[in-house]
């Protein structure tokens, strides 16, 4: 029986992971929290780690299925475009080279970020709710944005100004998807395509993560349950499919206040526990 209880936790992380992954309240911040509920208040260390590399893997894959269509596009075009002279004419496969330069622009300071400060970063309760409460507020101001006048257009200074904000992403508690919007929105630029920017170069920066994940899961195999993980990464690919897809029909800039609501709550509650 207790191994039951065991798997369903291992399962209830996919679910939250797969969920906050998409939606802009923070995939880490919450494994952080949760992990610290269903464990006991443990401290799972390198474990905590492998397993958001390896559930991040579970979100990868789902996001890659969903945007195939796109990333196939962009591939085949940024091929086409620099080993095919005459391709280089056409204004589609131009644009579409373009870009995929846009979506790099945007992850190298995350990248950068992430190999300078990753060993050295908080992940205790307290840290994680601060950061929460940060989303929240960032997440609300843009709320407060609503009314402005929107376009599709990303532009090379738009990538740029996106890829500063996603750097903060690196804090756990941090979102990356509400960073981005964030971003995105501040720089006029309509949502679903700050979505699907978003997303795509989610895509960039989970390529690298998720492979040192696999690599340090086959490395270390006896600091992982195994069974738990790979119920927690089919869990996290099946919710995270879902919910891009339920964010994409339904998520709008007026309800983003909605999410600031729940990750004020969750962060209050994070840094409240960190003090009992």
């Amino acid at each position: 029986m207790t191994y039951i209880i065991e798997l369903i936790k291992y399962i209830l992380l996919g679910i939250i992971q797969g969920i906050t992954e998409i939606f802009p309240i923070s995939s880490s911040g919450h494994l952080v929290f949760f992990s610290n509920i269903f464990m006991g208040g443990e401290n799972l260390g390198e474990s905590l780690t492998l397993f958001l590399m390896i559930t991040n893997f579970g979100s990868f894959l789902a996001l890659l299925i969903y945007y195939f269509s796109d990333v196939k596009k962009i591939v085949t075009s940024s091929f086409k475009f620099v080993f095919n002279g005459e391709a280089r004419k056409d204004e589609e496969t131009q644009n579409d080279f373009h870009y995929a330069l846009k979506l790099i622009i945007a992850v190298i300071p995350i990248g950068i970020a992430g190999l300078l400060i990753k060993d050295h970063l908080p992940t205790n309760l307290l840290s994680i709710g601060i950061s929460l409460c940060m989303t929240a507020l960032l997440l609300f101001l843009v709320f407060l944005l609503r009314h402005k006048q929107f376009e599709s257009k990303i532009t090379w200074m738009r990538a740029s100004m996106i890829g500063i904000f996603q750097m903060f992403a690196v804090f756990p508690g941090i979102s990356r998807s509400g960073i981005t919007l964030v971003g995105g929105l501040s720089q006029k630029i309509e949502i679903k395509e700050v979505m699907r920017f978003s997303f795509l170069s989610y895509l960039l920066v989970s390529i690298p993560v998720s492979l040192l994940g696999l690599v340090d899961a086959i490395k270390n195999p006896g600091i992982i349950h195994i069974p738990g993980f790979i119920l927690a990464f089919l869990f996290s690919f099946i919710f995270s499919l879902l919910t891009i897809k339920l964010m994409h029909k339904y998520v709008t800039v007026k309800n983003l206040v909605w999410f600031s609501i729940y990750a004020a709550i969750v962060g209050t509650l994070s840094i409240t526990l960190y003090f009992i």
